[in-house]
């Protein structure tokens, strides 16, 4: 069985921030937000570009909170890895 402490998303290498999912419930999440967000901005964008912009702002926070909770703790990097 996976380490349940596992992170989720790895930090960039370069700069400050996470790349792409690192384990498979990362990749669950991701995938789910990025549909759900295709499917919302589609759905939003015929009715009223002001709520369309309202969830995409609110989605962006979602991935925010939840890479910075699940992921590697954010810092700047200049290519080299610690480990």
């Amino acid at each position: 069985m996976s380490d349940p402490n596992a992170y989720w998303f790895r930090a960039k290498r370069y700069g400050w921030g996470w790349g792409l999912p690192a384990s498979p419930a990362g990749w669950v999440f991701f995938l789910s937000w990025l549909a759900l967000l295709i499917a919302g901005l589609a759905w939003l964008r015929g009715i009223n570009g002001l709520l369309a912009a309202l969830f995409l702002g609110l989605m962006t926070a979602l991935l925010f909170v939840v890479c910075y909770m699940k992921g590697e703790p954010p810092a700047w990097r200049w290519g080299g890895r610690e480990k």
